[in-house]
Formats: C-alpha cells, sequence, structure tokens
C-alpha cells in the first residue's frame, strides 16, 4: 500500500516488470527554471506550483503511452488485469540542459520516450518512456535520483 492506502511505499519494481520512467526536472519547483534551461524560452525565478510539475509528468505520460499504443509491452502495461499493478519511477534532473541530453541518450539507445516541450515557450519540462521492463532501461537511469521532494 502507498500513500492513498497508507503502511509503507510499494516495493520497487522487479527486473522482470514493466516499468514507465518519468523524469522531472527539479529546477522547476526549486527556482522555477531560473539559471538552468537552455537559454530559450522565458524562465522565471519563481518556482512552480505542484499542481502544474504534476501536470508535466502527466502531459509526458500519457503522450508516451499514447505513442506507444499498439506496442506489446505497453497493451500488457494497460491491460485490465494490470491496471491496479502499474509501476512508475519518478526521477529528477537539474534542468533543462540534462534533461535534453538525457533525451538524446535514449534516443542514441532505441528507447522510446516523450520529451515534453512546453509552449509557447519551447521549454522542455519532463520526459516519459512507454513502458518497459527494468532491466531494459534501468542501465542508463540508474545515475539519476528518485525524486524524493516532500511536500509541505
Amino acid at each position: 500500500a502507498g500513500p492513498l492506502g497508507g503502511g509503507d511505499p510499494a516495493p520497487a519494481p522487479k527486473a522482470d516488470q514493466l516499468v514507465q520512467y518519468i523524469v522531472l526536472r527539479k529546477d522547476l519547483w526549486t527556482c522555477g527554471g531560473s539559471g538552468q534551461g537552455s537559454g530559450s524560452g522565458p524562465q522565471s525565478a519563481v518556482p512552480w506550483p505542484l499542481g502544474a510539475v504534476v501536470a508535466q509528468g502527466c502531459h509526458a505520460a500519457t503522450a508516451a503511452m499514447w505513442m506507444s499504443r499498439d506496442d506489446s509491452a505497453t497493451k500488457a502495461y494497460c491491460d485490465e488485469g494490470n491496471i491496479n499493478d502499474m509501476h512508475k519511477a519518478v526521477l529528477e534532473v537539474k534542468g533543462e540542459t540534462q534533461l535534453r541530453n538525457l533525451s538524446e541518450k535514449l534516443d542514441a539507445n532505441g528507447i522510446k520516450h516523450k520529451l515534453w516541450v512546453e509552449q509557447p515557450e519551447n521549454e522542455a519540462t519532463c520526459l516519459a518512456t512507454k513502458p518497459y521492463l527494468k532491466d531494459e532501461v534501468f542501465p542508463i537511469m540508474k545515475k539519476y535520483n528518485l525524486c524524493k521532494t516532500k511536500i509541505g
């Protein structure tokens, strides 16, 4: 049981479990993106509200799922028998440059994902992979920290 059911968080996915990775920019909630971006688009020193950051992750995750809707792993992940047993790993990077670099690395390794770029600012805010077996993506993602920021 996790935060909704009380008790300890769910255990980390096993190597043979499907997992969707979501990577958020930490600077969005710590300093509003100021000083961490690529220089394109207006950036504010005001931290983003929690809801706005969550929405960015939702946009990327939904887009990644839709773009891979015909993929067998995505179908299995969204199967009626698995719908209540989804595994996501939410990671963080320092800022936009690191996020764009990760996206390029995923592209180079054939890992399907969606880099969410907020418009009209043209600012990359997060990315999400399609569902993969943990072993397929973990070697690339292991250097990034889990997003563990506490609310309140």
